[in-house]
């Protein structure tokens, strides 16, 4: 009998500014806003998954919680990514093909991680707990 996977949704980094910085440490949406002088929507359609991450958000986010702006961007870009492959993935595979290994400029084309070998949401959200925790607030 064959089991279908369920695939889980990609993890919005609105998604993670509020289950992992402002309940736990009781900020409310209006708070943080007034902290890192943005409008309280901003904050909200982040929280709600209604907008992404910008550069300027990340830079607040990233002095008001001690966390780098970096980490902001890589969250709001993986997540980016990974809504994009699951709507034009398919189509990339088919229509768009690898480029051969360029010899002049002796650039090797490198393999894809396989499956195996990248993290899984969960594993991701392990490593991200693990990178806070070791953090000083």
């Amino acid at each position: 009998m064959a089991t279908k996977h369920k695939v889980l949704e990609p993890i919005h980094p609105g998604e993670i500014l509020l289950e992992e910085f402002l309940k736990p440490m009781g900020v409310s949406i209006n708070r943080l806003a007034r902290e890192i002088a943005v409008p309280p929507g901003r904050v909200s359609a982040i929280v709600n998954r209604k907008r992404a991450i910008t550069a300027d958000t990340a830079l607040r986010l990233g002095r008001f919680f001690g966390v780098s702006p970096e980490t902001w961007m890589g969250l709001q870009a993986d997540y980016d990514l990974r809504v994009t492959r699951r709507t034009i993935g398919a189509t990339l595979e088919k229509y768009v093909h690898p480029h051969a290994a360029l010899s002049v400029t002796g650039c090797a084309r490198r393999s894809r991680p396989s499956a195996s070998t990248r993290p899984t949401p969960s594993r991701r959200r392990a490593l991200f707990h693990s990178m806070m925790s070791s953090r000083t607030l």
